[in-house]
């Protein structure tokens, strides 16, 4: 992956970002966003960032615009380079990187910018494209939030009575992807569904712990095996949930040392960008797996 020093040669202004961004979303040639017609063409001079569409869409009116629309980019005021900048430090800190902290090292004027600028980030990496996991398979929930005790006495009162921590589960294939979602409650028909929608039939095994929510896997026609935390057990030759454990780690670690506190509005953008940077943690190139998906 490159390096900030890297990244300021590559891109030394706004127009060589901009530039990049075109070639990345348009490498055989530029075409309308609106209606997707070819008949466009680039306005010259000090204009040069925008594009004009002919298409018969449009009932013979021009249609201006630009690579930024329709991604992360669109209508912000805050400098190509520093969007990229953000972007390759979130990619390259492991545990994560807090707003606070992007905007002390880029210099932003706001914190409000470098948040707005995170979380857009974030919703990028949540790809679209999806397979359903196959060979052996690990699924577990867990929550994410701190103590009540821990908190301050006003969150005390105004939360008296309510659950303070989010449930999120999770299921990763050996050697392979995570997927993981926030949900309402740990039961069932939402585990169960869970499981239906993300990991494939044909799997070999699903290991989970014996949380009650599985016990209709098996009958699902899954081969669904269990280790018994509650009694010690954390393996059984091939059936436990390490690389889960491993994974419900890094991302609590990152919340307590990068962010402290996390809402559960914000929650699933976290995930996605802790599930992507899990997914892709062996591809050099991510920064540019990001920008594709902007």
């Amino acid at each position: 992956m490159m390096t900030l020093t890297q990244l300021a040669e590559r891109f030394p202004s706004d127009d060589a970002c901009y530039e990049y961004l075109v070639s990345m979303r348009w490498p055989d040639g530029a075409s309308c966003p609106s209606c997707s017609s070819a008949k466009v063409y680039r306005l010259k001079g000090g204009t040069s960032r925008r594009w004009v569409c002919k298409g018969d869409a449009h009932g013979g009116k021009n249609y201006n615009f630009s690579v930024l629309v329709g991604t992360i980019f669109e209508n912000t005021n805050i400098a190509l380079r520093t969007w990229f900048q953000t972007i390759l430090l979130m990619c390259q800190s492991k545990k994560g990187i807090s707003a606070l902290q992007i905007q002390r090292m880029l210099g932003l004027g706001s914190y409000r910018s470098a948040w707005y600028m995170c979380h857009r980030i974030r919703a990028a990496m949540e790809s679209g494209e999806f397979t359903k996991l196959m060979g052996q398979v690990e699924v577990d929930e867990t929550y994410v939030g701190g103590r009540y005790e821990n908190r301050h006495r006003s969150e005390r009162k105004r939360r008296a009575g309510t659950r303070t921590k989010v449930p999120v589960v999770a299921a990763i294939a050996r050697k392979g992807k995570v997927v993981a979602r926030v949900i309402e409650h740990a039961d069932i028909p939402t585990l169960d569904g869970f499981v239906k929608e993300v990991v494939s039939e044909k799997v070999s095994l699903v290991a989970t712990d014996e949380h009650w929510g599985y016990s209709k896997l098996a009958a699902g026609g899954y081969r669904h095996e269990t280790v018994k935390h509650r009694a010690g057990e954390y393996a059984r030759g091939i059936v436990h949930t390490a690389n889960l454990d491993s994974f419900w780690a890094m991302l609590k670690r990152g919340i307590v040392g990068s962010y402290h506190q996390v809402s559960k509005k914000y929650l699933p953008f976290y995930l996605a960008e802790f599930t992507f940077r899990h997914n892709n943690r062996r591809n050099v190139n991510m920064f540019e797996t990001v920008i594709a998906q902007c």
